[in-house]
Formats: structure tokens, C-alpha cells, sequence
């Protein structure tokens, strides 16, 4: 086994930290992206039609018919 400078061992470390982070940070993601995925399927397709009827009532009652630019 090779006996590195000091100075390079401590650069190795900081690769291998900031790819640990990194590794981490894509797993977090990923955790975050599935359990919003798992909360929109949880929705009925009744839920979801009421859900987008009430967000089309209010985006309109912000530009009513005919006003709109």
C-alpha cells in the first residue's frame, strides 16, 4: 500500500466526503420525490375533479370572462 503526502490524503478526504454528500443528497431526493408521488396517487378521481374544478373557479374569479388580456 502506498503512503500518500499529507497534503494528498487530505484532498482525498474532501473527494470523498463531498461524494458521500452528494450520494446523500440524491437519496434524500429521491425520498422526497416518492412520497409526494405516493400522496398525489392516494387521491380518488372524484377528489382530483373536485380538487381541479375548485383551482379553475378561483384562477377565473381572478380574470373574469372577456377581461382577460
Amino acid at each position: 500500500m502506498r503512503v500518500y503526502p499529507r497534503r494528498m490524503r487530505r484532498r482525498v478526504r474532501w473527494w470523498k466526503v463531498l461524494g458521500l454528500a452528494g450520494l446523500a443528497g440524491v437519496a434524500a431526493s429521491g425520498v422526497v420525490i416518492a412520497r409526494a408521488e405516493r400522496r398525489r396517487r392516494a387521491y380518488s378521481p372524484e377528489e382530483i375533479r373536485d380538487r381541479l374544478r375548485n383551482r379553475h373557479a378561483e384562477a377565473n374569479s381572478f380574470f373574469p370572462a372577456g377581461e382577460q388580456d
